[in-house]
């Protein structure tokens, strides 16, 4: 899909990897709607790109209607969702103080697959009411944020782990349902990225994490390393 001239939504649109993306769709022509339950932060980021801000809760289904609704209002719908908003605090199951309180374990959920589906639903529905391109005759393309912790989650890790391997396992499922529709679902999984989430820890922790990485040995990492990125429209092989 071209980006230029397309309306796009980011939640998580006010710092991390949201902005980034906010940064880079407008870059190469989008028209931004930055959604994030911090609105200041998101306007700071849409001022910067000639874009919108929205304040969303992405757990919260009448103002995630709300916020998309206002930005198709000034944009037209989108036709390009990433999904950026998440949360990550560690939490043993059994700890000091006894187990985890369920409150925190759902918190995560809510957040990080909840809040995903929440906006992907709302996008699609919009998506595929749109007339496809002319060239590709697609309608939209959705991506969502997973993490490297939905297969290798570490230790405190058990409600993050739980609610990326749930954004990574409804793709496949959503991708093929959309299909029929000309809109592409895909989900990315990143490893150690210098987010506000991970620039809150300790810097010791920080320098431990980093240090970790094969190569480069750094948070703030451009590049691409022992990762698989299917290429292959949704296809699954059958065993026969």
């Amino acid at each position: 899909m071209q980006i230029e001239g397309q309306a796009a939504l980011v939640t998580g649109g006010g710092s991390g990897l949201g902005a980034a993306t906010a940064h880079m769709l407008a870059q190469r022509g989008a028209r931004v709607a930055l959604l994030d339950r911090d609105l200041d932060a998101a306007r700071v980021q849409a001022k910067m790109i000639d874009g919108l801000a929205f304040a969303c809760d992405v757990t919260d289904a009448a103002q995630a209607e709300q916020a998309v609704a206002a930005a198709r209002a000034e944009h037209g719908a989108a036709r390009i969702l990433v999904s950026c908003a998440g949360i990550a605090p560690a939490s043993r199951v059994v700890g000091r103080e006894g187990p985890m309180p369920l409150e925190e374990f759902d918190k995560v959920i809510q957040v990080n697959l909840v809040g995903t589906f929440n906006l992907l639903r709302l996008a699609a529905a919009g998506m595929t009411a749109l007339d496809p391109e002319p060239d590709s005759g697609e309608r939209g393309v959705i991506v969502n944020t997973a993490s490297v912790s939905a297969f290798e989650g570490q230790i405190g890790q058990a409600a993050y782990s739980a609610s990326k391997a749930g954004v990574a396992g409804m793709t496949l499922p959503i991708a093929r349902e959309l299909a029929r529709f000309g809109v592409r679902v895909m989900t990315i999984a990143p490893g150690l990225m210098g987010t506000p989430m991970l620039h809150g820890m300790p810097q010791a922790v920080q320098d431990s994490l980093g240090a970790q990485v094969p190569f480069p040995s750094r948070l703030d990492n451009p590049l691409l390393n022992g990762e698989v990125i299917r290429l292959d429209g949704a296809i699954r092989m059958q065993p026969k």
